[in-house]
């Protein structure tokens, strides 16, 4: 069995979730104060990338960090171009730890226009993701953001991620759609009735064989997307955190049947530089057991 039908397999018969290790250049600078590494303390996009790759590589080798809780792990592209103890970060995520490498592959968001913020333009996708493929990644990641429940903004979101996830799929891969509703979303359980329903209107125009996950924030209305986990089109159905504390996600996404982690913030919540490595592992062990247990339900 090929690496890439091993890894499909995982994804459909085994419990755990998805690390989303995958802050980009706007968010590494917070990420990095929230590991207790403040912004005046280094110079320049360079120094701040390593220090960023540091801390992914202390958690991906971290003896808690495994395929036995772990489905796979979201990358920035950055990150894909370097190496973990010697070895390209996507080949020893899965030949020395058995996690399924995915990429990040959206260059972020447009301002906002009828209640959501669209993807920019990826023009060298298609480049991107020749060599993600040749690097050993399974799948891609890519973020918009709805605001409003509003019907056609939120029509243009599904879309546009649809669009772009033909391209992944053409390209050998598979894509994780995440349309995120915003949580403070004013009319949250509105947004979220017309993104099921706009997303279920894509997955029936799928042709057979072919298939996305679907990155969704935790429903206000427990097992809205219980028709979505079941499609035959959809491999994986994880949630994102979407700014709420670990214990708060947890519990939310426990009540969500066979919906699965994909957490960021959540995932490396007390993590910190000035941790021994003992502490940190302790931690991080901590972490990844609640994420797992929250997402077997």
């Amino acid at each position: 069995m090929s690496n890439f039908e091993q890894q499909k397999a995982k994804f459909r018969t085994q419990a755990g979730f998805i690390a989303a290790l995958d802050q980009s250049g706007g968010s590494t600078p917070k990420a990095l104060k929230l590991y207790g590494i403040p912004e005046g303390s280094y110079s320049g996009d360079a120094q701040m990338m390593d220090l960023i790759h540091a801390m992914r590589t202390r958690i991906i080798t971290s003896p808690s960090f495994n395929g036995d809780r772990v489905l796979a792990a979201i990358l920035f592209e950055n990150t894909m171009d370097r190496d973990i103890e010697g070895r390209p970060t996507a080949e020893y995520l899965w030949e020395v730890k058995k996690v399924v490498p995915v990429l990040k592959v959206d260059k972020g968001l447009e301002a906002e226009a009828n209640g959501v913020q669209l993807m920019k333009p990826m023009p060298d996708l298609d480049k991107l993701l020749a060599r993600a493929r040749a690097k050993g990644i399974f799948g891609t990641k890519m973020r918009s953001v709805i605001k409003q429940a509003n019907a056609a903004g939120i029509k243009a979101i599904v879309d546009q991620q649809f669009q772009v996830g033909r391209q992944i799929i053409a390209a050998g891969l598979v894509p994780i759609i995440e349309p995120e509703v915003d949580i403070h979303c004013p009319d949250k359980a509105a947004a979220e009735d017309l993104l099921k329903a706009e997303i279920t209107t894509q997955l029936e125009k799928l042709p057979e064989g072919q298939f996305v996950m679907l990155k969704l924030t935790i429903p206000t209305r427990d097992n809205l997307y219980a028709d979505l986990i079941k499609h035959p089109r959809v491999l994986k159905v994880v949630a994102l955190s979407g700014g709420y504390s670990r214990n708060e996600a947890n519990e939310r996404l426990a009540r969500q049947k066979g919906m699965v982690a994909s957490f960021s913030r959540a995932l490396t919540e007390g993590l910190t530089a000035q941790q021994s490595d003992a502490e940190f592992d302790k931690a991080l062990d901590a972490a990844i057991e609640s994420i797992y247990q929250a997402s077997k339900t």
